[in-house]
């Protein structure tokens, strides 16, 4: 991976995203030397957000499977929504 300062992605932003998009490359974009920002290819993009929603999913699967549930109802009337 490779770091570079905001500043630096400012002034060459044409270049940085030709690196990311044709070469696959990862760039960590740095603020005051701090982490601020990081620029990825669409297919790392794609692949993070279906491992994000098969975290999510494992998590619902795992909500619903735990006995104690609160009815629509209660929710209802819990919030005044009646």
């Amino acid at each position: 991976m490779t770091t570079i300062s905001a500043k630096k992605a400012r002034a060459n932003f044409s270049e940085v995203i030709d690196q990311v998009r044709a070469h696959g490359k990862r760039v960590l974009v740095q603020r005051n030397g701090r982490d601020a920002a990081a620029l990825v290819s669409v297919e790392d993009l794609r692949l993070l957000e279906l491992l994000e929603d098969r975290r999510d999913i494992r998590a619902a699967k795992k909500a619903l499977a735990e006995e104690a549930r609160v009815s629509w109802e209660s929710v209802k009337a819990r919030l005044a929504l009646d």
